[in-house]
């Protein structure tokens, strides 16, 4: 059941962040202008705005971004109540940053090259997400690219609050420190980094200087994370499969995207202290699973513990605590 009431003859497209200040009143989430899948152009032409907020029974409050944003990956919003938008998408000057708005929809920082992407260290290659420290440093994910495969960015990037580059971490691989597609990003009560490597299906733990801490593969396959302000973390896996399809035939590469046998696709909800796995909403999606992604790829929870998922196929879904 679609969840957020938007506006007469608009539809849902593609979503995978959705994201509660730290208040818990209100529900914010990237929506790709209507359109289905990832990056590429889903909001360049669009009259859409493509970022929304709500109030937690899903009226629409405010909505802007038409314009400045080409296709929306994961936002976040810091203790300030701007929201920062991770733009994977490329279009002639436009897409490949990170966009600082005000509450209110002002565009106030750009970081990266427009339309552009690379290695350099004032670009990205697909920007994932964007997590806010407690001081206001800026640190970034990138990118989304070449998935189990040798190309593409894979590293941290972090800046100061006012966009100026500090450093990077990363690189292609499977070990401490490395990367394959971080897609998600969150800090603890702690100040700790939690990056959700997904390809990699892992969460990896790291100071703000990029020291490794800790690597976590009980969550699943990380596509969206949240930590609430009790340390509860909640984690959205909407990949996992194993080789098997819909039809229960051995069809699909048992290796490869994607592939983490073993492990349920749904949420789940544990401790971002010591690790542990509480408890899990598990994806409609009938399993044996397809390839790609279904329901929930972003998470988060509201002020009355309420649960949001943000789906790949098109829509919000919200779980009520019992």
């Amino acid at each position: 059941m679609h969840w957020g009431q938007l506006p007469a003859g608009r539809k849902w497209g593609s979503t995978a962040s959705v994201y509660a200040p730290p208040d818990g009143k209100t529900i914010w989430a990237v929506e790709r202008c209507g359109a289905s899948g990832a990056g590429g152009t889903t909001c360049l032409d669009s009259p859409l705005d493509p970022v929304l907020q709500f109030d937690t029974s899903g009226k629409l409050l405010q909505s802007f971004g038409k314009g400045l944003i080409v296709s929306p990956h994961k936002m976040s919003i810091d203790k300030e109540g701007n929201v920062w938008v991770a733009d994977n998408g490329t279009g002639t000057g436009k897409g490949q940053q990170v966009l600082k708005f005000s509450s209110e929809g002002k565009l106030l920082m750009k970081i990266g090259k427009p339309g552009v992407s690379g290695p350099g260290l004032d670009e990205f290659d697909a920007p994932t997400d964007v997590a806010i420290a407690p001081n206001g440093d800026i640190f970034v994910a990138d990118g989304h690219s070449g998935g189990g495969t040798a190309t593409g960015n894979a590293r941290i990037m972090k800046f100061d609050k006012n966009g100026k580059f500090i450093k990077t971490w990363g690189r292609k691989g499977m070990g401490p420190s490395e990367f394959d597609v971080p897609h998600t990003l969150v800090f603890d009560s702690r100040g700790r980094l939690f990056v959700g490597d997904r390809q990699n299906n892992r969460i990896q733990v790291f100071d703000q200087d990029g020291k490794f801490i800790a690597q976590w593969f009980q969550f699943g396959r990380p596509s969206g994370m949240y930590i609430d302000k009790n340390d509860v973390l909640y984690v959205a896996d909407s990949e996992s499969r194993d080789g098997r399809t819909n039809t229960g035939q051995f069809a699909l590469p048992q290796t490869g995207y994607g592939f983490n046998p073993g492990i349920e696709r749904g949420i789940r909800i544990g401790s971002a202290k010591d690790g542990s796995v509480k408890s899990f909403i598990p994806d409609p999606c009938p399993y044996p699973y397809a390839s790609g992604s279904s329901m929930a790829e972003g998470v988060t929870v509201d002020a009355e513990g309420n649960v949001y998922g943000a789906d790949f196929l098109g829509t919000i879904r919200k779980f009520v605590k019992k």
